[in-house]
């Protein structure tokens, strides 16, 4: 029932003309912002940790505002995606340096994406699948599984596919040996027996192995990719130059300078233009809870 109705509502969306759904999620970004405190705020700790409380008052609400519409914008390319045609997706979106992936496959090895919840990493995925290659992103079960339901859906409309995280190394595996591409991101919280400790935006903090793991045994070649926009109707994806990973006597010191270099890659993307990044989520939880309280 609950998908049923998630349908309906979709169906009523997306027959309005296309500035009417944009401004009924602009709205309700615009009720989240005043009615949450809690987000505001967690926004406000996450940019007076990173900058090191040297953002001023205006920049945090601006950038915390954007967070919400942002947020909501998602969703709307998610709704959007899932009736969009490939020509129409097309002509929302610019690719840079789709040479990088080009010279990966000439040498026949496999793409490791790294990406961030940056500006619309929805439109980012499905333009990766539908302009560049189809890759198997990994995702974290949800617990409403109406709503996952309705989102892999969307992901997959361009040739994508969904891996969820849990026991995932086989399945990357398997998928690299055969060519395949992937994507996993690097900017989410994760568990203290998880990954290996990075500086990012000059803090430290646990970030997954997996890419660099991956692409260090089987040759396979670390990508980060992004998207941005300047008006939230044309965007850029941005495809950057392979991160090497060096193939040592020391596995462990291999695996950690390649992380931290997706770390550095991710602090560089940020600092230049803070308002992209999903400053909602609780970044430092685990290894800084004391930001939160």
């Amino acid at each position: 029932m609950g998908y049923k109705f998630l349908l309906i509502f979709e169906a009523i969306l997306t027959s309005l003309p296309k500035s009417i759904r944009k401004s009924f999620f602009t709205f309700l970004a615009f009720v989240a912002y005043h009615s949450s405190s809690k987000y505001r705020n967690i926004v406000k700790d996450n940019l007076n940790f990173a900058f090191d409380g040297k953002m001023s008052q205006n920049e945090i609400k601006s950038i915390t505002k954007y967070s919400f519409q942002n947020l909501f914008y998602n969703f709307l390319h998610l709704m959007e995606l899932r009736h969009m045609s490939k020509d129409e997706l097309q002509n929302k979106i610019t690719i840079v340096n789709k040479e990088a992936v080009d010279r990966v496959h000439e040498q026949g090895r496999a793409v490791i994406y790294v990406t961030t919840h940056y500006s619309s990493w929805e439109l980012g995925g499905a333009s990766i699948g539908a302009f560049v290659e189809p890759l198997a992103a990994v995702y974290k079960k949800m617990k409403n599984s109406v709503y996952e339901e309705w989102l892999l859906e969307a992901r997959a409309k361009f040739g994508n596919s969904n891996l969820e995280k849990k026991n995932v190394v086989k399945p990357l595996i398997k998928l690299i040996k055969q060519g395949g591409a992937s994507g996993l991101l690097i900017d989410t919280n994760i568990n203290p027996n998880e990954g290996t400790m990075v500086e990012f935006m000059g803090k430290s903090i646990r970030q997954t192995t997996t890419p660099a793991y991956l692409a260090r045994k089987f040759n396979a070649a670390i990508i980060p990719v992004t998207i941005r926009t300047d008006d939230e109707e044309n965007y850029t994806l941005m495809i950057f130059d392979e991160i090497p990973v060096a193939k040592t006597d020391n596995e462990k010191e291999d695996i950690q300078n390649a992380t931290q270099l997706q770390a550095d890659w991710l602090t560089s993307l940020i600092t230049k233009e803070p308002k992209f990044w999903f400053w909602l989520h609780r970044r430092w939880k685990n290894d800084h809870p004391e930001i939160y309280n």
